[in-house]
C-alpha cells in the first residue's frame, strides 16, 4: 500500500493547495491565514534556486491528509480550524533567477497585501533569502519581535558583495526600525558566520539559544526570552531541525531540534504573544528521503495554521 492509496482510503482526492484549503486571490482575502509560496529571492550564483521545488513539495506530502481536515490534530487538541477553515492558498509566486529585485517585490507587496486584508502571512519558501523581503513588508504596522529558528545565526554583511542574500536575512531584518527584538535559537556547528559576525550580533543586542543550550535545560528558556504581548515573526530555516528528521537541507549538522522542540516553542510563542508571519524557508526536496522532511514540514505548518485560528 502506498501513501497515494491510504489517501484514497482516507477520501482525500488530488489537490495543489496546502490540505486542500480554498485556493485564492489576494482580492478575495479577509482575516485568517493566507499561505503562499516564494521559490526564490535572491539566489548566490553559486548555487541558484536551489530550494525553488519546496513549496510544491510540501503541499504534496500532506495532501493525503486533505479529507482529514476536520479530524482531531492531536497537536492542537482538536481540529486544526476549531470554528471551520479560515485560510487561503494563492499558489506560488513567479519568480526569475535573474530577477531577484522582482522577486522581491513580489514577496514584499503579497505579503503587504495580507497584512492588510487583517490576515497572517504564511510563506512557504525557497532559500533563506525570502525572509528579508517578508519581513519588511510589516514596516509601519507597529513594532514586532523575530523569533529565528536556524541552525545559523544569518549575520553576514554581505557574502560576495550581495548584502540581501540568505546569510545577511537576521542583519538586515534587525537593521528595520519595527524590529525591536530579535531571539535566534538553534544554532550549531560551523557555518558562515566568523567571530565578528557573532560579536556583532550579540552587541546589537540579539539574543541566543544553541541547539547545544536546548538539548542541555529544554525549550522553555527559548519562550522566555518573548516580551508577553509581543506580535511575533517566526522564521524557520528547517535545518534547525537534525538531519534525521528534515535530511533535504543545503548544509546538514547532527544535533538538531526536534520536531516537539519546535512544536512546543510555536505553541510557547502563541501563548505568550501573536503570531503575526511565519516563513519556512530552505527546504531542499531533491535530497529529502522518502518525503519525510517535506512532511515534518507540512507537520509544522499544520500547527501554525492552528495556533493562528485560535488565536483569531
Amino acid at each position: 500500500m502506498t501513501r497515494e492509496s491510504i489517501g484514497t482510503m482516507m477520501g482525500s482526492q488530488p489537490t495543489g493547495t496546502f490540505m486542500g484549503i480554498p485556493a485564492g486571490e489576494l482580492s478575495e482575502v479577509s482575516g485568517g491565514s493566507v499561505i503562499f509560496g516564494a521559490p526564490c529571492a535572491t539566489p548566490y550564483p553559486s548555487v541558484g534556486a536551489y530550494c525553488k521545488d519546496a513549496p510544491n513539495a510540501i503541499r504534496s506530502a500532506i495532501s493525503m491528509y486533505q479529507a482529514n481536515i476536520s479530524h482531531m490534530d492531536f497537536d492542537l487538541g482538536g481540529p486544526i480550524f476549531p470554528n471551520g477553515v479560515n485560510a487561503i492558498d494563492l499558489g506560488d509566486l513567479e519568480f526569475s533567477e535573474s530577477d531577484s529585485a522582482g522577486n522581491r517585490e513580489r514577496i514584499r507587496a503579497t505579503t503587504a497585501g495580507i497584512i492588510e486584508r487583517g490576515a497572517v502571512p504564511i510563506v512557504i519558501g525557497g532559500d533563506d533569502s525570502i525572509p528579508i523581503p517578508m519581513i519588511a513588508a510589516f514596516a509601519g504596522t507597529g513594532e514586532y519581535t523575530v523569533v529565528q529558528i536556524d541552525a545559523h545565526i544569518d549575520y553576514r554583511d554581505e557574502v560576495g558583495g550581495e548584502k540581501l542574500g540568505l546569510s545577511s536575512t537576521m542583519r538586515r531584518a534587525f537593521e528595520m526600525p519595527h524590529i525591536t527584538g530579535l531571539i535566534q535559537v538553534g544554532q550549531r556547528g560551523i557555518g558562515s558566520a566568523r567571530p565578528q559576525d557573532f560579536a556583532d550580533a550579540k552587541a546589537h543586542g540579539v539574543k541566543f539559544v544553541s541547539a547545544r543550550e536546548v538539548a542541555a535545560t529544554g525549550i522553555q528558556q527559548v519562550i522566555d526570552l518573548v516580551p508577553a504581548g509581543a506580535k511575533v515573526i517566526i522564521d524557520l530555516d528547517c535545518d534547525a531541525l537534525d538531519p534525521s528528521i528534515v535530511p533535504g537541507v543545503i548544509g546538514r549538522a547532527p544535533g538538531g531540534l526536534t520536531y516537539w522542540n519546535v512544536v512546543e516553542l510555536l505553541h510557547g510563542i502563541a501563548g505568550k504573544g501573536k503570531i503575526a508571519g511565519f516563513n519556512l524557508v530552505e527546504f531542499m526536496p531533491a535530497s529529502d528521503v522518502d518525503e519525510i522532511g517535506a512532511l515534518n514540514n507540512a507537520r509544522i505548518i499544520c500547527n501554525v495554521l492552528g495556533l493562528i485560528a485560535r488565536q483569531n
